[in-house]
């Protein structure tokens, strides 16, 4: 019973994520739009802590914990160090391994505590860094929920997994922020009075254009690459800390 509350607890929270994620597709016309967006900001590290909360508990162990300290290190070192290349971020190549490795809650903590550790280090910590974390967070945690032993066996799935996670990732981190980008007054703009169908074209050409042929596509092609020359060897390494 306590399992399966914490799952529902679990995922509300990710769902109330969701829905900060994605502000400017739901605010009505009537709201104002700027005071929302800040909003979204202030209550998206509040809603991270909780969802931090409920997945720390699985990984108590000692093992995972050290695992956890020396991916998140890894991890951060190659987002500061492949930071100016435009796309190129083995840390998304590093989450999902040790996530399909450890488990989906462990990946959920490593791609948040990576983002966290970097961010500090590189001197990048804004208002954009709680979305980072949930956004490279989310990424673990469907790499987990993959499973060890499917991406064994089938490695390519894992590098699937991860070529269409770097598209979901620039795609979700684009919405969020999308409204702050372009500003009111450009053909591709957020408009507050406009349906639901006219922004969401509005935002898949902005994102279309900003990222997802560039930056995005890079980042999908370079991480499942990683994942099929290095991920067999990584995942049978790891595996001996799942217990």
């Amino acid at each position: 019973m306590k399992a399966y509350l914490e799952r529902s607890l679990l995922a509300g929270i990710f769902a109330i994520g969701l829905v900060g994620f994605a502000w400017p597709l739901w605010i009505p016309a009537t709201a104002n739009t700027d005071l929302s967006g800040w909003m979204a900001l202030a209550l998206m590290p509040l809603i991270l802590i909780a969802a931090l909360s409920l997945n720390q508990g699985p990984i108590a162990g000692p093992r995972k914990l050290a695992m956890l300290a020396v991916l998140s290190a890894l991890a951060a070192a190659t987002r500061i160090a492949t930071s100016g290349v435009g796309g190129f971020e083995l840390i998304f190549a590093i989450v999902i391994l040790g996530a399909a490795a450890l488990g989906a809650r462990f990946g959920f903590l490593l791609g948040a505590s990576s983002v966290l550790l970097s961010s500090l280090f590189f001197g990048g910590i804004g208002p954009w860094t709680a979305f980072q974390m949930f956004a490279v967070g989310w990424v673990g945690f469907g790499a987990g929920a993959v499973g060890a032993q499917l991406a064994l066996r089938k490695p390519l799935v894992l590098a699937a997994y991860g070529f269409f996670a770097s598209y979901v990732f620039g795609l979700i981190m684009n919405l969020w922020f999308w409204p702050f980008a372009v500003g009111p007054t450009t053909s591709i703009s957020y408009q507050p009075d406009a349906g639901l169908s006219q922004n969401l074209v509005s935002f898949l050409t902005y994102t279309l254009l900003s990222s997802t042929l560039t930056w995005d596509t890079l980042r999908a092609i370079s991480t499942a690459a990683v994942i099929l020359l290095v991920g067999k060897p990584v995942l049978l390494t790891l595996n001996r800390y799942r217990l």
